[in-house]
């Protein structure tokens, strides 16, 4: 399976519909959603809570049930992919998962950690293992003797970084990040996105960040999907959306997101007010914020 190149989608999801059954009820969480991510680019999901984004992840990874619909990873078609079959493609994608804290095994030191993902795809020596990990934990921020201590001997921001190496550390191509900084404090969010930024960036990593703040995702993504009831609403560049958006849905999430300025924010408030009544809000642009 070889790489897409610029221009050419690295995943192409089409008309996605995810269906839980219950005996004889049924639930469709995500109806009719289709959207591409290409090398290298970041693709924002972004809708509340129920909206369907990550079960669209979890669709993905293959830990959701795909009732309908196409999802393609470089050609291949992930939906009616065989569990060993998806397991050779785990170097390849990777994931973030929201609380690092419990995606991490709070038993094993975190160079242990670091080393199952090489030791389960590459062949190297235990000095070339140890190498890999050293820079992985100083590229994320973190001193070098890290690796000896404990998931419970780090801070939530700290546990996150760490996340991070292990996601990144077998050099992937794809990484759905699942709210990876709403479980930390604001300060931390920033410099954990910044990480994540750079990373993308000097890596040329393809992400799928999945988030329910579109203030969040502002300033990491090329391009924006915003959903509501398990459908799409409203998707293209984040630059456009972010100046024009266009769906009364987008315009009450972008009137919910907090800004730094006190005029602007009480305008996000009347905006909201004036959608949940009915009417048609008028957000700020961001050049007005």
């Amino acid at each position: 399976m070889s790489t897409p190149t610029a221009g050419t989608p690295l995943l192409e999801v089409t008309d996605l519909a995810v269906e839980y059954r219950n005996g004889r009820r049924s639930f469709r969480a995500v109806q009719d959603v289709s959207f591409t991510l290409e090398p290298g680019r970041t693709l924002g999901l972004v809708g509340e809570s129920g909206s369907g984004k990550s079960t669209i992840g979890r669709a993905i990874l293959g830990l959701a049930p795909v009732s309908s619909g196409s999802v393609r990873f470089a050609g291949a078609e992930l939906a009616t992919m065989k569990r060993a079959e998806r397991r050779t493609l785990s170097d390849r994608i990777q994931v973030i998962f929201q609380d690092p804290y419990s995606s991490l095994d709070i038993t094993k030191t975190i160079g242990y950690t670091l080393a199952e993902p090489l030791n389960h795809h590459e062949r190297l020596s235990r000095e070339q293992t140890l190498q890999r990990i050293r820079a992985m934990v100083r590229r994320v921020g973190l001193p070098e003797e890290s690796i000896h201590r404990y998931p419970a001997q780090f801070s939530g921001g700290q546990r996150q970084r760490i996340a991070i190496a292990r996601a990144l550390i077998g050099n992937p191509t794809f990484v759905v990040c699942d709210e990876p900084v709403s479980a930390l404090d604001l300060s931390i969010q920033a410099e954990v996105m910044n990480l994540l930024a750079e990373l993308q960036k000097s890596m040329g990593l393809a992400l799928l960040f999945i988030s329910h703040d579109l203030s969040v995702v502002r300033h990491i993504s090329d391009d924006l999907v915003v959903l509501k009831d398990g459908r799409v609403v409203e998707q293209g560049p984040a630059e456009q959306i972010y100046a024009n958006p266009t769906h009364p849905y987008t315009q009450t999430l972008l009137a919910a997101s907090p800004v730094p300025d006190p005029d602007a924010q009480a305008a996000r408030r009347e905006a909201r007010r004036a959608a949940a009544a009915g009417g048609r809000p008028s957000i700020p642009t961001l050049e007005r914020i």
